[in-house]
């Protein structure tokens, strides 16, 4: 990889990691307009650790009141607020640990095309501007949202949904503020990225590849910057913005790789 790739698809997937604007939709981009080669699953794993970092790093306060409250459970001492939530963001994470397991394979030979991706984009797109009219002020969690936005959760296992896209949608459509629903999805990204990577990981332990660290860690850093600082501006500014420019940005995204495909089908 040159250094030019590694610097561009490390910022595209911080950038696209927590908004809702899908990062397999931008990632797939590069690969139909240069000739670069495939980064491979290392490279994957590598920028993917970086945005889990930078989502622990966000919310290390949540994080520090998880395990207190999770300690203090595991003693006998009752159930905070705080684990209560943890709790929630467990439920939430279970429906797509186990589809993803089952239709990983699947969906990587079946689903990752340029026409799918477009079309959920777009599709997923108009879901959420849907979602953003309907939004509620609500800033707790019922356990029944919870599992809903679970259950949404579980479509993001096709490309171009977009995971915080679709949890972000699920969080408004059942009554919760802006803010709201974009904090529980970020804190539903660390265990579902960090799921995910582990599963990469064991992929990646089987094969024979040699590994070079310092794209390795290029990669990580730049797109864990990118990650942080791209929470940091949502949850400021989502509440005043709302939703409609992610979803015009999508419907143009999608609407570009309906072009591109098309293209590619006619040459073909």
């Amino acid at each position: 990889m040159e250094w030019l790739q590694i610097i561009v698809l490390a910022l595209i997937q911080g950038v696209t990691e927590f908004l809702p604007i899908s990062s397999s939709a931008h990632l797939i981009l590069p690969a139909l307009l240069t000739d670069w080669p495939d980064q491979g699953l290392a490279f994957d794993i590598a920028v993917h650790l970086g945005t889990l970092i930078a989502v622990v790093a966000y919310f290390r306060r949540d994080m520090a009141q998880f395990a207190n409250s999770g300690w203090r459970l595991i003693r006998g001492q009752g159930l905070d607020q705080h684990g209560d939530e943890l709790l929630k963001v467990v439920v939430a994470t279970l429906p797509i640990v186990v589809v993803g397991y089952l239709l990983k394979g699947w969906v990587e030979t079946e689903l990752r095309s340029v026409l799918v991706i477009a079309c959920t984009t777009i599709g997923f797109g108009l879901l959420l501007g849907y979602a953003d009219r309907r939004h509620g002020w609500r800033t707790t969690l019922r356990w029944r949202d919870a599992m809903i936005v679970g259950g949404m959760q579980v479509l993001a296992i096709v490309p171009g949904t977009s995971r915080s896209g679709i949890t972000i949608t699920a969080a408004l459509l059942v009554g919760l503020s802006r803010v709201s629903g974009a904090r529980f999805s970020f804190l539903l990204s660390i265990p579902t990225i960090a799921g995910a990577s582990l599963l990469a990981t064991m992929d990646l332990l089987d094969g024979a590849n040699a590994t070079h660290w310092g794209p390795l860690a290029a990669g990580a850093l730049l797109s864990g910057t990118a990650a942080y600082l791209c929470i940091a501006a949502f949850i400021r500014l989502v509440e005043r913005t709302g939703m409609m420019p992610y979803v015009l940005y999508r419907l143009l995204l999608g609407a570009t790789l309906l072009i591109l495909w098309s293209t590619m089908i006619a040459s073909a």
